[in-house]
């Protein structure tokens, strides 16, 4: 439950769901299997198998639905925030920018 201290403007689902993410960064584009934590109306945040993405990089994202009655959900946003989770990962949080 959202308390007086949370002051987003939307609630967050949580969601535990896994997840495509295809990095667009200097680098090169790579995707990686991931996990959705939670969703809201203007961002997600992902558990990503990477161990830092520089903020501003831009991502697709992409869930699969295994239901007919809900749509897959594919995104484009931007990482507004990266906090390691282990050596190999980190938990990003994104602003999504576009629907597709």
């Amino acid at each position: 439950m959202l308390g007086y201290d949370d002051k987003r403007n939307f609630f967050r689902m949580m969601v535990n769901s896994p997840c495509q993410v295809q990095i667009n960064d200097e680098e090169s584009s790579r995707t990686h299997q991931a996990v959705c934590k939670d969703i809201s109306a203007t961002g997600m945040s992902l558990e990503v198998e990477e161990p830092s993405i520089e903020v501003g990089t831009q991502v697709n994202v992409s869930i699969d639905s295994n239901s007919s009655q809900i749509p897959s959900l594919s995104a484009l946003a931007t990482v507004v925030r990266c906090v390691p989770e282990t050596e190999e990962s980190c938990i990003i949080g994104v602003e999504i920018s576009e629907m597709k």
